[in-house]
């Protein structure tokens, strides 16, 4: 791939690497599983960025491919990534220390949002995130309707979750 293409994607990657590591949160439990699930994503996005378009915003396209390499790899009952060598260096990007003790205040949250199925979890997560139920639902490939009374029946497991 050209280096316009791999400057263009680094920079995309770097402005955006909290969001990855913010579903990589949601999908595992420890640092090192973190790790390479940071690692697994950032390999399939950096596979699929020359079919990126444009069509939709980087970071619409991000969550999809995030979302679905994280949901793919932890569907299986095997909780292990089987990861590429990956030269964090070779591609320019520095990989910022995600700072678990700085979210101590949402611990609970995503413990309660751990207990949700996958589908769920990518919705409540993109909630969070201040996306509108029109790109959740381009995103997660339903309708906007449909994000909402998912969201809604979500919104009750969770305080069920809460407050038991």
């Amino acid at each position: 791939m050209g280096t316009q293409l791999e400057t263009s994607f680094v920079q995309q990657l770097q402005e955006n690497q909290n969001l990855i590591h913010k579903i990589c949160r949601l999908y595992t439990n420890n640092d090192d599983a973190h790790k390479d699930l940071f690692q697994e994503i950032t390999i399939q996005l950096w596979k699929a960025y020359p079919k990126f378009r444009g069509d939709s915003k980087f970071t619409t396209w991000a969550y999809r491919v995030a979302l679905n390499t994280a949901i793919t790899l932890y569907r299986k009952k095997s909780k292990t990534v089987n990861t590429v060598e990956f030269d964090n260096k070779l591609h320019k990007i520095n990989q910022e220390e995600y700072n678990y003790e700085e979210e101590e205040h949402i611990k609970l949250l995503y413990q309660a949002v751990q207990q949700l199925n996958d589908i769920e979890k990518a919705l409540v997560f993109m909630y969070l995130e201040d996306k509108d139920y029109n790109e959740i639902a381009e995103t997660l490939g339903i309708t906007e309707v449909n994000a909402r009374v998912k969201m809604n029946r979500i919104k009750g497991k969770l305080k069920k979750i809460l407050n038991p």
